[in-house]
């Protein structure tokens, strides 16, 4: 069982047989349903589909692949196959703003980013359950038995959690017993950044006149990014409309992150008028919260039973530098915020670097 989509790219990294899994999504959520948005895989990479047409796409969390010179390298392989099959193209729009590295390059999905996820998922075979919230884990007869809010509990040799820490740490069951109280401690001090993400979806044959595919904006306490994702995609149709994205600031997420989705779409729509006058009237919106975006202070841990190798590694850069690499994630075992492995008889956890 592997609960949450990254961990397809691990087992196809790694080359395993075929196995018989089990995928369980915690999504789409209640606002999702409501507003009559398609549900979609991918999590952080998640790519909402408009009611009205679901050829019109938004990217609401990551907006492209950075691949840098180390990982070029170490997952060219993995590159090639994704350009082969166009899931992945170069990113030629122009990106206002965007603070490049030397030796970076950054991708495209032409069908949404949830697209690299789906390939995965195709390639490991898993059978992908949505609105499945993960309860409790115990241990039956050398066999991890998994239970969800709704249905019978089902047994696995394997499960993998790819949830960001403090879900992890809400699981009941024999999962909560083998943390001891120090690493329970270490765990806690995970710390993760929050953020709104607005999509935008408008009729066919709307135009926004703007000279760039996106822009990252300093001047506003609300707005952080802006993308126009079919211009980011270079996809022009006559037959769909165009969709557009815009992240919040850190700052205004945190200020109201316990308030109604209804309320934080109004606010984000109003500020996104102010730096967009005379923005067209989109046919659909779709706000997202993302409660765990970006880790401020992470884990980084040797894999071996009992945890016995745990250093603790802190993010010292400034909140405007951190923030201008929040649209790129790099295609690797970094898309995991975390994964903890659990394996009958032994306790062995991973936890990876989030998306700088």
């Amino acid at each position: 069982m592997k609960h949450g989509s990254p961990c397809s790219r691990r087992r196809a990294e790694q080359r395993l047989p075929p196995h018989s899994c089990a995928l369980f999504e915690k999504g789409p959520h209640g606002d999702q349903i409501a507003s009559g948005l398609l549900p979609d895989h991918g999590g952080r990479m998640a790519t909402a589909r408009s009611p009205c047409n679901p050829q019109s796409t938004v990217d609401l969390g990551a907006q492209y692949i950075t691949r840098t010179p180390h990982y070029a390298k170490k997952h060219q392989s993995f590159y090639d196959e994704l350009l082969a099959h166009g899931i992945l193209k170069p990113l030629t729009s122009p990106i206002e703003g965007m603070v490049m590295k030397e030796g970076d390059c950054n991708f495209v999905a032409p069908q949404g980013l949830s697209s690299i996820v789906k390939h995965y998922l195709e390639e490991s075979g898993a059978e992908v359950s949505f609105r499945h919230r993960v309860t409790q884990i115990n241990l039956r007869n050398g066999k991890w038995e998994v239970s969800k809010e709704t249905g019978s509990p089902e047994r696995f040799d394997i499960v993998v959690l790819t949830m960001p820490v403090p879900q992890i740490l809400q699981l009941r069951g024999d999962i909560a017993n083998l943390i001891s109280e120090c690493q329970r401690q270490q765990l806690e001090s995970v710390r993760y950044s929050s953020r709104y993400a607005l999509g935008l979806f408008y009729e066919a044959g709307t135009k926004i006149d703007v000279p760039w595919a996106g822009q990252y904006i300093t001047s506003n306490p609300c707005t952080r990014f802006i993308s126009i994702d079919n211009k980011k995609r270079n996809i022009e149709s006559s037959e769909v409309g165009p969709s557009l994205v815009v992240h919040t600031t850190v700052p205004f997420a945190v200020s109201y992150l316990e308030h109604s989705t209804e309320d934080v779409r109004e606010l984000i729509y109003q500020q996104l008028e102010s730096v967009l006058p005379g923005l067209p009237q989109p046919v659909v919106t779709k706000c997202q919260k993302w409660r765990y975006s970006q880790a401020d202070s992470l884990l980084l841990a040797v894999s071996s039973p009992g945890l016995s190798s745990v250093h603790k590694q802190r993010q010292h850069a400034r909140e405007k530098e951190r923030e201008e690499h929040l649209g790129g994630y790099q295609l690797s075992v970094q898309l995991l915020i975390s994964a903890q492995v659990l394996i009958p008889g032994s306790w062995d956890l991973t936890l990876c670097w989030a998306p700088s």
